[in-house]
């Protein structure tokens, strides 16, 4: 119940009315007339009446307090037993604060985000975002049930604004132990061919056994290249040379530990993007003409290319006896390039080029053994390879997938794509090739061959081989039947895409991935994974995708485009992941690699419980059945201190449901007091 006033009349007429009567009464009083008592109780009645004293009384409920439950639902508690303890703490716990009627729960249940950045346990920034809309004054309390790993821990409570006890409920036992290996540094870039260091360490949490050694196996984009083993608990340095461009998935893996806690950090992977140093590429032409110009201006224009170009001017047959020394001519160092060099260049190129005694027939043989083991090169062939001394009569004959017939075509004619090349990567998406006729420039010369080995891709007059790509040995050979590329360069006719035909040709010789025939590609976009399947066939296979759980799962690859597959697939767990299709296999991961997330998974009650202290709670463990639950003590004091039982502090807050407001002097009662004192006046007057 509260008092107020509600006066008829303004304030200072009031105050005035009252002064007035205070001054009566009190001269009354000093005159001591009969009855002044009498007359005070009567002015002071109507005082108090035009007042309006008025009884208000409030209808007030307690409210109940807030006890924010945060679960812990990140991927490190995915395991059956963690999350059977988990649920069985969550159900004993809302069992027991039901039966206090002052207190109320509120679950938080906080799930890591699969497509963060960085995936963690983030269980103090959901139990910021739960309570929200809770004044601190009804917050009894925070109860986190996790494993405890806990990556957004404050510096303290204070730094979180919790002004309330917090006690760690921990699923685990103490005895967990875990076996892991993390990438402790690991280049970003690399330079193809050239030695990386990549430092790695293999721990053992809650294992006795630092020191001892563990076998970590090492794979480079899904292909074992090592068994390394090193002592557990250590920095240890591996050396890689990287062997391709483009990205390198460099993955070590430890054996599984006995009863470790889980195998899904038994495994890591880092990311490290090849690029490789300038290309070394020798062209040789084997007479001035116009087309030689268009491959100088195209190499010469990638900064990447380290470009050694002879052009033949003086043949051994127009030797006139003029001394070397007085000639200003270069002169072509042939022992040099194809002897003792010739391992040192990434690609050869033959444009023009004829058989006219430069170079000693035994330095075919070298040339075509380079390519055999695992060297590129590009014949760019003009009339002479159909003449007598065409290259095709030279111990490098074996290295070339077409022998030429002797015939040359000279008539105006499309480039077109052959059912292969509109297929295969190197001339599928040329711009211009999809459209009957191709949207591009004729050409005016094919050199005629017979039979040939290996992919046409693009065909000239006649539907004659154009263009030819071969693997011979380990290394790979293309041939372009025709000089007249330089036509497009020059935009005859509108031109063409002779720089992208080029320099993919180039690419493909020295074996870009992007560029194989028949390949498998996986890339993560997020938690999407999709899935390409290059080949030369008209079908292919479904794919197996293995996921970092262990479970297979097997994808159709629809059409995307001639000889291309894809399909797309959304997952939900982050880490390695293999796709096989026939014998090829393919790894991506999917979501940030090495996460916090797997870096400890290990139960531990060490990093809550300076908070949990600090708040006036506990952090305790609690067995598969959370029969172990501590007890639960309801306080209203400000500081908690409940010992081995968790204090939750009841609110004195309270919600007005009404007010009933009685005015005092209002009415019956208030005529009646009047009436009562001015006849006790009259009547003592009257005696």
């Amino acid at each position: 119940m509260s008092l107020a006033f509600d006066p008829f009349l303004p304030l200072p007429v009031l105050l005035a009315i009252a002064l007035v009567a205070l001054l009566l009464v009190g001269w009354a009083i000093a005159k001591r007339m009969r009855g002044a008592a009498l007359r005070a109780l009567a002015l002071s009645a109507l005082v108090l009446a035009l007042a309006n004293p008025v009884a208000n009384f409030e209808d007030r409920e307690p409210v109940t307090s807030v006890v924010a439950i945060v679960v812990d639902r990140s991927p490190s508690q995915a395991s059956a037993d963690r999350t059977a303890r988990t649920d069985a703490a969550l159900k004993a716990l809302t069992e027991r604060i039901a039966r206090y009627p002052a207190f109320e729960t509120r679950i938080i249940e906080a799930v890591t985000d699969p497509d963060a950045q960085s995936p963690s346990t983030r269980l103090f920034e959901a139990l910021s975002s739960g309570i929200r809309d809770v004044p601190s004054s009804r917050l009894a309390g925070a109860v986190m049930i996790t494993d405890g790993q806990i990556h957004d821990l404050p510096g303290s409570l204070s730094a979180l604004g919790l002004d309330a006890p917090l006690h760690g409920l921990i699923v685990g036992d103490e005895d967990e132990i875990d076996r892991r290996v993390d990438v402790v540094r690991s280049p970003r870039f690399g330079i193809v061919g050239e030695d990386q260091e990549i430092v790695y360490r293999v721990s053992e949490d809650g294992a006795a056994s630092a020191g001892n050694p563990v076998n970590v196996t090492v794979r480079v984009n899904g292909e074992e290249i090592s068994t390394e083993t090193v002592p557990a608990g250590e920095e240890n340095s591996f050396y890689l040379n990287l062997p391709r461009g483009g990205e390198n998935i460099v993955e070590f893996a430890v054996d599984e530990l006995d009863g470790e806690v889980t195998t899904a950090n038994n495994h890591t992977v880092t990311l490290i993007e090849g690029i490789r140093e300038n290309l070394r590429v020798l062209l040789v032409s084997g007479a001035p003409h116009s087309g030689e110009r268009a491959w100088r201006n195209l190499l010469k224009s990638d900064a990447s290319v380290d470009l050694v170009h002879f052009t033949i001017l003086r043949p051994p047959e127009k030797q006139d006896g003029t001394p070397i020394s007085e000639l200003s001519l270069i002169a072509f160092p042939t022992r040099e390039l194809f002897v003792e060099k010739v391992d040192e260049f990434d690609l050869i190129i033959f444009d023009r080029y004829q058989n006219r005694g430069v170079l000693p027939v035994l330095y075919y043989d070298y040339i075509a053994r380079y390519v055999e083991d695992g060297g590129a090169m590009l014949v760019a062939a003009g009339p002479e390879f159909s003449g007598i001394e065409t290259i095709a009569d030279t111990p490098l004959a074996p290295a070339l997938p077409a022998v030429p017939t002797g015939s040359v075509t000279d008539a105006g004619y499309y480039p077109r794509l052959s059912d292969n090349g509109k297929r295969h990567p190197v001339t599928r998406s040329l711009p211009g090739g999809a459209n009957e006729p191709p949207g591009w420039g004729r050409w005016f010369r094919t050199v005629g061959v017979g039979d040939t080995i290996g992919d046409v891709v693009m065909n000239g007059a006649d539907n004659e081989p154009l263009l030819v790509l071969n693997r011979y040995g380990e290394g790979r050979v293309a041939m372009l039947l025709s000089d007249h590329g330089w036509l497009w360069a020059r935009g005859f006719e509108g031109g063409g895409p002779h720089v992208a035909l080029y320099r993919r040709i180039a690419h493909w010789l020295m074996k870009e991935p992007s560029l194989e025939e028949e390949a498998l590609r996986a890339t993560a976009n997020g938690r999407t994974l999709v899935v390409e399947r290059q080949t030369m066939a008209d079908t292919t296979e479904p794919a197996s995708v293995t996921l970092p759980s262990g479970e297979t799962r097997e994808i159709i690859l629809a059409p995307a485009d001639e000889g291309l597959f894809r399909s797309e697939l959304v997952l939900d767990q982050p880490g390695l992941v293999e796709v096989t299709s026939g014998d090829l296999r393919a790894l991506a991961h999917v979501g940030a690699v090495n996460a916090p997330e797997f870096r400890a998974t290990v139960s531990t009650t060490g990093l809550m419980q300076p908070l949990s202290e600090e708040s006036g709670g506990l952090t305790t463990r609690v067995n598969a059945t959370a029969s172990d639950l501590p007890q639960i003590l309801p306080t209203r004091s400000a500081r908690i201190d409940a010992g081995e039982r968790m204090g939750l502090r009841a609110s004195n807050e309270s919600v007005l449901k009404g007010v009933r407001s009685i005015p005092l002097f209002g009415g019956f009662l208030g005529l009646a007091l009047m009436i009562l004192a001015l006849g006790a006046t009259w009547f003592r007057e009257g005696r």
